[in-house]
């Protein structure tokens, strides 16, 4: 398998500022209201991600707790974080939002799940199974709602 059936894109034009859309993708407790995959349930209040090294908790839809281990950041443009059970080491798959503002009201939106560090084979069909439909899902309506407030 290459490297680029690992890599999953979607992106979209929203007619909103940077600024607002960021705010929805940072603020982990906003997340499961523009969820595509269906997969994230709760994630408590105060958790707004800040920096590098910051770790945010979600709770998934069936339960399951993740600590997501933020890995690039860049106010207002670009985050990025590895999901991982509580306790444990990344198994190696990437969660990323990258915002390009073409002005002050309408920003490029590209969202990306990436695998290629996955190593455990009994997650490959997990993995696999996000597609680019389910990451388009998640920027059609994370649109919706920073639309929704411009």
């Amino acid at each position: 398998m290459s490297d680029d059936e690992r890599i999953v894109t979607a992106s979209k034009v929203v007619a909103a500022p940077a600024a607002d859309i960021f705010e929805l993708i940072a603020d982990p407790a906003r997340q499961p209201e523009w969820d595509g995959n269906d997969n994230l349930g709760h994630a408590p209040p105060g958790q707004r991600v800040r920096s590098v090294g910051d770790v945010f908790t979600m709770e998934l839809t069936k339960g399951a707790v993740r600590e997501n281990h933020v890995v690039e950041f860049e106010e207002g443009r670009r985050i990025a974080w590895n999901p991982a059970p509580p306790g444990e080491a990344p198994p190696g798959h990437l969660w990323r939002w990258e915002l390009e503002p073409s002005d002050e009201r309408t920003t490029l939106v590209r969202h990306t799940y990436d695998w290629t560090d996955l190593t455990d084979e009994r997650r490959f069909d997990r993995a696999r199974s996000t597609t680019a439909a389910n990451l388009q899902a998640s920027v059609d309506r994370l649109a919706a709602l920073a639309e929704a407030f411009g």
